[in-house]
């Protein structure tokens, strides 16, 4: 029988499959039915740190501030003893789940300030947490912060986090940075146990009629896996971090490619939330198919082994095929050129 187990963060998993944060986890039973199918980790959908602040001054305003000028109106909103927050339902949630579930939860952080990465860390790390993904949601849309200042944010909430908390820290990264490699050897440094990558940036519309900006959610599509696979060959033997991938994900074979390139997990949302939990079992079967099919033993055999380190022709990650894969497009039959 083929070794699916695979190293990630220090946990040993039962597989490389890892539903990434997503509605699914807003539910014990969705979480259950995802291990059954079997997921070897679970992370959290991500709390907000917007989101605990617009609550908390909106419980101000309509509680305790409403008989401000107007004394007759003092208990005219009387506060409730039974309040639960936002940030309270999480991490309920988080401990349900963890308490229901025999597979690690990794919780999913977005702050906006420090102060806040700092005190929400701590809170999901006692509530039960296996490790943290911080997903720092930044688009760097001021002309005066240069590139340097964009990696020290990151850099900075890291640090910072690592001197309170004790479970393993993932930086979610965005495909943006001038220098990946040399930024993960950064993180790296800085105490970091994993990176994912990438953040997929959701893209604003222009709605023509209104002329309005208006927010616009698509789910990924397979043509995303490669970006992702091709930095994880690069990155794979000049880390040490734990590596996994994040965004378009949807069939068995870029699966494979991602784990051949050097990932430690790939993580699963957009395939599931389309054709439903069970699509997590049958990649799982048709991987362990094809690795029994192709002689391997393990995952750890397969891990890496086309990385650009161990490619037949490493530079085909890089510049050397481009102009041939430009002069290789032909016309459809039919197209004038």
């Amino acid at each position: 029988m083929v070794d699916l187990t695979t190293d990630y963060l220090g946990l040993k998993l039962a597989n490389p499959l890892v539903p990434s944060a997503s509605p699914l986890s807003r539910d014990v039973d969705s979480a259950r039915r995802l291990e059954d199918a079997g997921a070897s980790a679970l992370v959290m959908y991500s709390l907000f740190e917007e989101k605990i602040e617009a609550e908390e001054q909106q419980i101000e305003r309509f509680f305790y501030q409403q008989a401000i000028g107007h004394g007759e109106a003092d208990s005219f909103h009387p506060v409730p003893d039974n309040i639960q927050t936002y940030q309270e339902q999480y991490l309920e949630q988080l401990q349900k789940i963890k308490s229901t579930l025999a597979i690690p939860v990794i919780a999913s952080l977005n702050g906006t300030s420090l102060s806040g990465w700092i005190d929400y860390g701590r809170q999901l790390q006692h509530a039960g947490a296996d490790a943290l993904e911080l997903n720092i949601y930044h688009v760097a849309a001021n002309a005066e912060e240069n590139s340097e200042a964009v990696e020290n944010r990151y850099l900075d909430i890291l640090q910072e986090l690592k001197g309170h908390v004790s479970v393993p820290i993932i930086m979610k990264l965005s495909s943006q940075f001038s220098s990946p490699i040399h930024f993960a050897k950064r993180l790296e440094a800085a105490g970091a146990n994993g990176i994912a990558l990438f953040n997929r940036f959701y893209q604003p519309d222009i709605d023509l009629e209104s002329l309005e900006v208006q927010p616009k959610l698509e789910l990924s599509s397979p043509s995303e896996a490669l970006l992702r696979i091709r930095w994880t060959a690069l990155l794979y033997g000049r880390t040490k971090l734990s590596l996994a991938v994040t965004g378009g994900f949807h069939q068995t074979p870029d699966v494979l490619k991602a784990l051949l390139a050097g990932a430690d997990v790939v993580h699963l949302c957009s395939v599931l939330l389309k054709h439903g939990v069970g699509r997590l079992s049958e990649i799982l079967t048709e991987l362990e198919q094809w690795l029994d099919e192709h002689e391997y033993e393990s995952i750890s055999q397969l891990k890496g082994s086309v990385s650009q380190q161990h490619a037949i022709d490493p530079s085909a990650y890089e510049r050397a095929n481009y102009v041939q894969v430009l002069d290789s497009y032909s016309s459809p039959v039919g197209v004038l050129r």
